[in-house]
């Protein structure tokens, strides 16, 4: 099978995700109860229920994100029989999705992952002053030409690209001056739109280098195993399953840009020819339409796509 699972990442969580999966499947709620006793926090309650502004919380969405897509790989493993391994030629995620894929392939215990990224969202938050850092979307630009935009727009201060997702959907991520100089930059550039995005703080840039730091020392007390499959990395669009490259995978991924595009391409090269995007929303699905028209997707998130998709197996 030409099939990749693939994870999400922030701003897919909304309030009532995972609800349905916990009422009919006894598989997630087992996940979801480990996530919480891990956390010490009633996580599930809050991903069930809200409020919305506390769990699109950086500290609460990335553990909360992971929770749904491993319930949604349980519930496979148990009810369908589906073996990652057997099934899947890479894993891979978006930012905190590249936690989730390693879970689901075994490179990390579910309760680890969960404490790391509550660790990540806390150390991410904290390294920049609210209000001082900034994330844009430029849209309608390549890669290269966002490139010399931030180049330009930095002008002394921290401006990146942080997100290389699509062809022509690029993500800036700084201080909160250059993001803003770098939209006056794209729009004169061409760009279709050029908007600034809703978060908490700056990620994927070297404003994050205190988090960087937090993450290797939490990721120096995990075990990490091999995964079952490869995990297409973040930071280098290739495949790795060694498992210390990809602890400093991880660190570097904090401060590092997500060549998500690239990531597709490379795993499109390699035989993929159907995107599993497991977990909450299907940003994923979109970006990967834009990627490449002929690249089938799946989405699993409610409890009838996961028993379609078992039908199918």
């Amino acid at each position: 099978m030409g099939w990749a699972y693939v994870f999400p990442g922030q701003g897919s969580q909304a309030v009532g995700m995972g609800k349905e999966l916990h009422g009919a499947f006894a598989e997630a709620r087992e996940v979801f109860e480990e996530v919480d006793e891990a956390l010490k926090q009633t996580l599930s309650k809050l991903m069930f229920e809200g409020p919305d502004d506390e769990l699109t919380l950086t500290e609460n969405a990335q553990p909360a994100l992971m929770a749904v897509s491993i319930a949604v790989m349980r519930v496979l493993a148990k009810q369908g029989a589906v073996s990652l391994k057997d099934t899947a030629r890479f894993v891979a995620g978006h930012s905190l999705g590249e936690y989730s894929a390693l879970a689901a392939a075994g490179a990390l215990s579910v309760e680890d992952t969960a404490r790391l990224l509550k660790i990540r969202g806390l150390a991410m938050q904290a390294a920049v002053p609210v209000g001082e850092g900034a994330m844009a979307a430029l849209l309608g630009l390549e890669l290269d030409v966002v490139q010399e935009v931030v180049s330009v727009a930095a002008d002394e201060q921290v401006c990146a690209a942080a997100n290389d997702n699509a062809p022509g959907q690029v993500v800036v991520s700084g201080d909160a001056a250059a993001v803003e100089r770098a939209i006056e930059l794209a729009k004169e550039k061409g760009a279709k739109r050029a908007i600034m995005l809703s978060v908490s703080a700056p990620f994927h840039c070297s404003l994050m280098a205190p988090a960087a730091e937090a993450m290797a020392s939490a990721l120096e007390a995990v075990q990490i195993q091999a995964p079952v499959v490869p995990l297409v990395a973040n930071v280098t669009a290739s495949s790795v399953i060694d498992p210390e490259e990809i602890r400093k995978l991880l660190v570097a991924q904090v401060t590092g840009m997500v060549r998500w595009r690239e990531s597709v391409t490379m795993m499109r090269a390699a035989g993929v020819d159907t995107l599993v995007e497991a977990g909450a929303g299907k940003v994923l699905s979109g970006m990967a339409r834009r990627i490449d028209r002929d690249l089938k997707t799946v989405s699993l998130q409610e409890p009838g796509d996961v028993e379609d998709f078992i039908k199918i197996i």
